[in-house]
């Protein structure tokens, strides 16, 4: 059983971005570069039901899953739990903004719109706090620096002056750079009781 969660923390960073990318093919009417990942789903869309339940909600629960496995799978339980915490909640949020889909452009003012943009900030926030952590509590530069990159991507994401008028592209490298840290990190736990044998696992 642990070792099937773990694999469901590689599982689901490949397949969030991989859905991204189908998408954004099936959708050339939503610019990858001006378009948020969130038009994707968003209610009456023709991708609308791949991204609520496969991208958004499926995902979120193979993220829940890495995060209860977690704290069995490594020495350092404490630290270890911390980046468990910020994991599950960007899984919750994550199946949260799938339950809730975007209006169309996303740019209504609904219940499920106000709903969605809560449980998406909540998941990337979470998601970034999880690779900083990781970063801080392991002393990893590079989970460090995904989650700087990923704040930066972010902040530029949400700056409304933005002159390029890139918000979609920004995103996706926030996402692109949150994937690739779980990625890395999900493998490095599944491969720590085999690492460096006969010394003490690297912490």
């Amino acid at each position: 059983m642990r070792q099937a969660g773990l694999l469901c923390g590689i599982a689901s960073p490949i397949l969030w971005m991989g859905l991204i990318a189908l998408s954004d093919i099936a959708r050339p009417d939503v610019d990858a570069v001006t378009g948020f990942i969130s038009e994707l789903g968003e209610r009456g869309s023709a991708t609308e039901s791949i991204m609520r339940w496969a991208g958004f909600g499926f995902t979120g629960l193979l993220y829940v899953c890495f995060a209860a496995a977690l704290p069995s799978a490594v020495p350092s339980r404490g630290r270890t739990l911390i980046v468990a915490l910020f994991v599950a909640v960007d899984g919750l949020g994550r199946a949260g903004a799938g339950l809730y889909p975007c209006d169309p452009g996303c740019e209504g003012g609904s219940r499920d719109q106000e709903l969605h943009r809560l449980f998406a900030t909540v998941a990337f926030c979470s998601g970034i706090l999880a690779a900083l952590a990781d970063g801080a509590l392991f002393r990893r530069r590079f989970a460090a620096a995904m989650g700087v990159s990923a704040t930066i991507f972010l902040l530029l994401m949400t700056w409304s002056d933005n002159p390029l008028d890139a918000h979609g592209l920004f995103e996706r490298l926030a996402t692109g750079a949150l994937s690739l840290w779980m990625l890395v990190f999900a493998t490095r736990m599944l491969r720590w009781p085999n690492s460096r044998p006969g010394r003490p696992a690297r912490r």
